[in-house]
């Protein structure tokens, strides 16, 4: 159990900087969704959901391909440079300019394709973004590598803070402070007219600022390139980027497909757009814990593969991993009517989506676990073609059910497609890389939590104060659990 303690320190630790951080970027949302309307917040859920797409590209799958590599060569570390790293980071920056470049010299066209022709600096403020947090993620990765978890988190931290707080300058004081005194200078600074671009600039000051906290780590540049490491690195990185991309579609594609292909006119199906956008965001505690798990989980379970009990340790982890997302989903769906509160008015009308996209990400975190056996026996391409199989019922479901169902059609096509890649993926894993997860439990879980769920719905108690009856289901589920997992046998 003491493996099992050091894996729930780190991810302690990583869902500390992720909580805190997340709980600052949390509270942005009402102020995006008080200070915008649902139609001008649209446009960021657009654009953050091309972020997704970008995100996998950029990185080309080098950071779990560094996290592989990285144990093969490590007897070589401690006396010569990490040839890894410096490979991965080398390609990662030229991917990034080549990219950077392309984006900056045709901007203006891409500013017309997607409609923004009146605000081609989206496009330039966001592709900067893009290539400024894809040349941060090695660092990150290698800081989680080395067990820098507490380097890591306050980069993090710091790099949200500074989001939000230059959020709350450009977005709430400025426009103040401007109405009132058109002529000093916070008009050198502030353009009332780039509007939501605000938030995209928060973001860049943020970006710019994490890569210098970041130059330390850094320092691989100067190795330059392994030439037969890269071809090993790319032949495993590869089909990791066909699985973020099928990844990236199964996550983002809903939000941007909506604008195009709900049946209204482009203001309403941008309003339609926000509403989910920001409904969605009330899901973050499920996926801020199940963030905070891969940062720990990842490294951890590359390095621990070689222990006699690994398979036994990786089971009780799923075990309590959906013990932990299980409460998380009872914790927004049963206080719901006070969550509500953190989005504007007119965005409530889509709160029926989160309890389906809470136990979306519950699957998807299951996933997550389950998907250990093809990065172990090294069958990347075999995992690619689980996430295929996901981004292809994603894309189907999205354009039959977005017509007839709205965002509601989105959201249940992402709760099936988390579903079937959790049930391929735990197939193909008792056969290439059988662990006795104790699924009978599992789905137990998940099952009551349903229920409780279910109860809080269709059986209020109208003389109970809501938040009471909530609490004293929460506590029921936790009883439940424990006097479960209190009485469960210790078997090897």
């Amino acid at each position: 159990m003491s493996i099992l303690k050091k894996l729930a320190s780190q991810t302690a630790v990583y869902g500390l900087s992720s909580i805190l951080g997340r709980f600052l970027n949390y509270l942005l949302v009402p102020l995006y969704t008080y200070y915008f309307s649902a139609t001008e917040y649209g446009v960021v859920s657009e654009f953050y959901a091309y972020a997704g797409f970008f995100a996998v590209l950029l990185l080309f799958g080098l950071e779990t391909g560094y996290f592989r590599f990285r144990q093969k060569t490590e007897k070589n570390l401690s006396s010569k440079r990490d040839v890894t790293y410096s490979t991965a980071l080398n390609l990662v920056l030229m991917i990034n300019v080549s990219f950077l470049c392309a984006i900056l010299f045709n901007q203006q066209a891409l500013a017309s394709i997607l409609n923004y022709a009146h605000h081609p600096e989206y496009i330039q403020w966001f592709a900067i973004i893009l290539t400024l947090d894809a040349l941060a993620a090695l660092p990150f990765a290698r800081l989680r590598a080395e067990n820098k978890a507490f380097r890591f988190a306050a980069i993090k931290l710091f790099e949200m803070l500074i989001t939000v707080l230059l959020s709350l300058f450009f977005i709430v004081y400025c426009p103040q402070f401007y109405e009132h005194n058109p002529n000093s200078w916070v008009a050198d600074i502030y353009q009332p007219n780039i509007g939501v671009g605000y938030i995209f600039i928060a973001n860049l000051i943020a970006s710019v600022i994490k890569l210098l906290l970041l130059s330390p780590q850094l320092a691989g540049f100067i190795w330059g390139i392994d030439g037969k490491l890269l071809l090993k690195m790319l032949a495993y990185s590869s089909p990791m980027v066909i699985i973020g991309f099928a990844g990236a579609i199964n996550e983002m594609l809903d939000r941007a497909l909506l604008k195009y292909w709900l049946p209204y006119d482009q203001q309403t199906n941008l309003k339609m757009l926000g509403i989910y956008g920001a409904c969605y965001k009330l899901s973050v505690l499920m996926s801020l814990f199940i963030q905070a798990f891969r940062y720990a989980a990842e490294p951890f379970f590359f390095a621990y593969a070689d222990k006699n009990d690994a398979r036994v340790v990786y089971a009780k982890v799923l075990n309590y991993f959906v013990i932990f997302c299980v409460f998380i989903f009872l914790l927004v769906t049963l206080y719901l009517d006070i969550f509500q509160y953190f989005l504007g008015s007119e965005f409530r009308e889509g709160l029926s989506v989160v309890p389906i996209l809470l136990m979306a990400n519950l699957c998807l975190g299951m996933y997550v676990n389950l998907s250990i056996w093809y990065k172990l026996t090294d069958r990347t391409l075999m995992g690619a073609v689980v996430s295929l199989l996901g981004a292809v019922l994603t894309i189907v479901l999205n354009i039959w059910w977005i017509p007839l169902y709205g965002y509601i059609g989105s959201a249940w096509a992402t709760l099936i497609c988390y579903a079937s890649m959790v049930i391929v993926s735990y197939g193909l894993g008792q056969k290439y890389y059988p662990v006795a997860y104790d699924i009978k439990r599992v789905v137990g879980y998940i099952s009551l939590g349903i229920s409780v769920y279910l109860l809080k719905q269709y059986q209020p108690m109208p003389d109970w104060q809501p938040w009471l009856y909530s609490s004293a289901l929460m506590l029921a589920y936790g009883l439940v659990v424990l006097l479960f997992e209190v009485r469960r046998p210790n078997k090897k």
